[in-house]
């Protein structure tokens, strides 16, 4: 076989149905959307949900819970995960976005006291539990609250 042999699969290219080219076409006139009614014209249709003027589905649901918009959402580490960190070392949001830990620091940093902590760090967050705080503190490291 030469370069200029190679060729697809037969069938495997399959050509574009190009609608409303002409009679002979198989799709033209109407181009397959059929005679009158909404969703012959352009920009015709209905937007998504709508069940032609029944109550919609979300409508219809009974209304749950509650979302406070003002609430902030923490970004959450655990002891365990700063044990990567070189002993001594001080662990900010840069440091902990850097060391791969977090992506996104959200509306701050909550170190959370699950696992050990075998390092004596330096520890810079918005807020901690107390087990994590007395981990932090009982391994030789200090807390900073930002």
């Amino acid at each position: 076989m030469k370069l200029h042999e190679l060729a697809p699969a037969a069938g495997s290219k399959k050509t574009r149905t190009r609608r409303g080219r002409g009679l002979g076409s198989g799709l033209g006139k109407t181009a397959g959307r059929g005679q009158k009614g909404q969703n012959s014209r352009s920009g015709g249709g209905v937007r998504s949900g709508f069940e032609g003027g029944q109550m919609p589905l979300y409508r219809r649901l009974p209304k749950r819970g509650f979302k406070n918009v003002f609430a902030k959402e923490y970004a959450e580490v655990n002891i365990s995960q700063l044990n990567r960190f070189e002993d001594g070392a001080t662990v900010d949001p840069v440091a902990l976005i850097e060391m791969g830990i977090l992506k996104n620091v959200r509306d701050g940093i909550r170190i959370l006291g699950n696992g050990t902590l075998e390092k004596k760090l330096t520890v810079i967050a918005n807020g901690f539990t107390k087990t994590a705080e007395e981990k932090i503190v009982a391994a030789g490291g200090k807390v900073e609250v930002i």
